[in-house]
């Protein structure tokens, strides 16, 4: 079922950046494919420079070999040959009131040298505005809910909890966003087969475009100032401060031999760090901190409004 799985994600790939194109309409992905020396490959797939979307990329890659020993160890399993494959995307746009945008949807096994097999699914797909909105927040999420409720009632409010948990930045006692759903090790002992959880994964990767686009139209033609892009670098700071630090995908993939080139591509082409940077009190960048908290129902929109 492997190569079904696989096919799939680069058909996701193929959709998805033919969608962000016709959005941004001014640029193009460029592709760069590889090889990895320990096994497998991928595409690589960039655009820089667009009406909308300053610097984004939409990766596919497919890679195998054996397994490294502090990897066996962190998951908990024996020595192994591995299959690992996915499309992760991360989008960072021009317009600071249009938001940063992550989403990976992936499928791994391992094989031991015994004989024994294990299989997952992981992804999940997270925001992060720089300058969070009550209404978007709560299409973004209404949207993810309809996917997980359509497979099963107790995903949204589980993988919800998740996202928060995961795009938490531990040193700055902030959310990396307003979070998402966020998933891993999905395999039988969740009482569901492997071809129901994927078509779990499949409707999670089919409804990046359709939420994203509608950002990109939303949002990319309010104005802003230069305050307004400093904000957006400092923010870009607290991303880049996370996926260095705290995330597990980037390790994996630097500890496995992983394109360095293709991993390190969720990174902003401009980011910022002040010193102790205190926004001015009551302004939208104090409103934005405040809201970068655990746990916010941002649905039914019940919590207490700064």
């Amino acid at each position: 079922m492997k190569e079904k799985i696989t096919d799939w994600f680069k058909s996701l790939q193929d959709s998805i950046c033919l969608e962000l194109e016709k959005a941004d309409g001014l640029e193009k992905f460029h592709e760069d494919l590889w090889e990895r020396e320990g096994g497998g490959g991928g595409r690589t797939r960039v655009i820089r420079n667009g009406a909308i979307i300053e610097k984004g990329g939409v990766n596919f890659s497919a890679v195998h070999g054996s397994l490294a020993e502090n990897i066996s160890k962190a998951l908990g399993l024996p020595q192994s040959d591995f299959y690992a494959t996915g499309v992760s995307i991360v989008l960072h746009p021009k317009n600071p009131m249009v938001p940063i945008i992550h989403m990976n949807v992936r499928y791994f096994e391992t094989t031991s040298k015994t004989g024994d097999s294990t299989w997952w699914f992981g992804g999940g797909i997270d925001l992060t505005p720089h300058y969070v909105d009550e209404n978007d927040a709560h299409y973004f999420h209404s949207e993810l809910k309809k996917v997980c409720d359509k497979h099963d009632s107790a995903y949204y409010s589980e993988f919800k909890k998740w996202a928060d948990d995961y795009f938490y930045i531990k040193h700055r006692n902030e959310t990396r966003g307003i979070g998402g759903v966020f998933f891993d090790r999905l395999n039988e002992q969740r009482g569901k087969t492997k071809e129901q959880l994927f078509e779990f994964v499949k409707d999670v990767g089919s409804s990046f475009a359709p939420i994203y686009t509608h950002f990109m139209a939303k949002n990319s033609l309010l104005n802003f100032t230069a305050e307004h892009v400093k904000w957006q670098k400092l923010r870009r700071g607290r991303y880049v401060e996370f996926n260095l630090v705290w995330d597990k995908g980037t390790k994996f993939g630097l500890d496995t031999d992983g394109r360095t080139e293709s991993i390190l591509m969720s990174l902003p082409p401009e980011a910022n760090w002040e010193y102790d940077y205190q926004p001015e009190k009551g302004s939208a960048e104090e409103s934005t901190l405040k809201s970068l908290k655990k746990g916010k129902e941002w649905i039914n929109l019940s919590y207490d409004r700064i």
